[in-house]
């Protein structure tokens, strides 16, 4: 009895260990694998009906899902990537040049308040905004700069990217393909409960899609339609306001808002009434609107976690792992939320405000 208590303690820890070994072998390429197994998660659906209408041919399914997923999702992202990090190539050259003053902008701004406004600045000790105007060019000057080097780190690190990216086709592949069977595997091999596991891994299912498939294509949307209008208008960069747009849309309390706001804002003072007037209605209208519209027909209830959750999570989620932290983050509170409220069964659900 000693004997087999031994043995089964013994392979335990050998399996600790060689699953530890394992991840620390994944671990230059966690980024590639991650989002192999994020998008897997949310194609599956389309690989599953394709599966079924053309015979169950599971390779023909899942090499034509895999092509849709790179026309749609993959390849424009890529492009548009590229193409921000050259316009933001642009906006540092005119800055280093002086083509572009920003500081400029903040001294006008100031002065095209009107003069109650510019009084109660002077009296809170605002008035003299030199200082606001050098940190204002320095950090777009640095923003700038920033994407500017990285087109250097992208041609670097050329075939860093090539195998990460041909990593995650070639995963995304095979999960598209065996990926009921692997994650029936992995439920028989957790040592929990059958309905333990069917909640936890319809948690996590739910809010991978939820926040790959809604946040993502809201934040598109709003990013591609704040671009738009920023284009129509004659805005200076208007990709490049698209897309820090479209990133803003990814936290939940705050949204496009912080940047079309402002230049809405700043067209009225300057005496472009018709432009500051175009791009307010456009942004309370139509970009406002489309998280409201759009979120809850492709997230709906899925993630059933409040906003300041989401919030917290997602920013706490970037700050340490980067862009991959926007999915892991809500996907470690819904989990978080989820095995409290399972432990908890049988007793007072805990359950988080809404």
């Amino acid at each position: 009895m000693q004997t087999t208590s031994l043995e089964k303690k013994t392979f335990i820890l050998l399996l600790i260990l060689v699953t530890i070994a394992f991840i620390w072998i994944l671990m230059p390429f966690y980024g590639a694998v991650f989002w192999a197994m994020a998008l897997a998660v949310v194609f599956a659906p389309l690989q599953q009906r394709m599966a079924r209408r053309i015979g169950g041919r599971g390779n023909l399914s899942a090499l034509l899902t895999l092509l849709i997923c790179l026309l749609v999702a993959i390849l424009p992202v890529i492009f548009i990537t590229s193409a921000v990090v050259a316009e933001g190539t642009n906006l540092y050259q005119r800055i280093e040049s002086g083509d572009l003053d920003v500081g400029a902008y903040v001294t006008s701004t100031k002065q095209m308040l009107p003069p109650f406004l510019q009084q109660q600045i002077d009296r809170f000790g605002m008035g003299n905004l030199d200082g606001l105007r050098d940190q204002v060019s320095s950090g777009a000057a640095a923003g700038s700069q920033y994407l500017a080097t990285k087109v250097f780190a992208i041609g670097q690190g050329t075939f860093q990217f090539i195998i990460s990216f041909f990593i995650m086709m070639y995963l995304l592949f095979f999960l598209l393909r065996d990926g009921q069977e692997l994650v029936r595997d992995i439920r028989m091999a957790i040592p929990l409960a059958d309905n333990t596991k069917r909640r936890l891994q319809i948690k996590f299912t739910r809010v991978v899609r939820a926040t790959v498939k809604g946040n993502i294509v809201v934040a598109a949307v709003q990013g591609a339609l704040g671009g738009l209008i920023f284009w129509v208008l004659g805005i200076t960069s208007p990709l490049l306001w698209g897309v820090l747009m479209a990133f803003l849309s990814l936290l939940p309390a705050a949204g496009a808002g912080i940047v079309w706001a402002p230049v809405a804002a700043y067209l009225l003072l300057s005496g472009s009434v018709w432009q500051g007037v175009v791009l307010t209605l456009f942004g309370v209208l139509v970009i406002g609107l489309v998280d409201n519209i759009l979120r809850p027909i492709l997230v709906g209830k899925d993630t059933r976690m409040p906003d300041y959750l989401i919030l917290i999570s997602t920013l706490g989620g970037m700050a340490l792992l980067g862009l991959n932290g926007f999915v892991l983050g809500p996907l470690v509170a819904a989990l978080f939320v989820a095995s409290w409220n399972l432990f908890s069964a049988g007793k007072k659900t805990v359950r988080l405000p809404e």
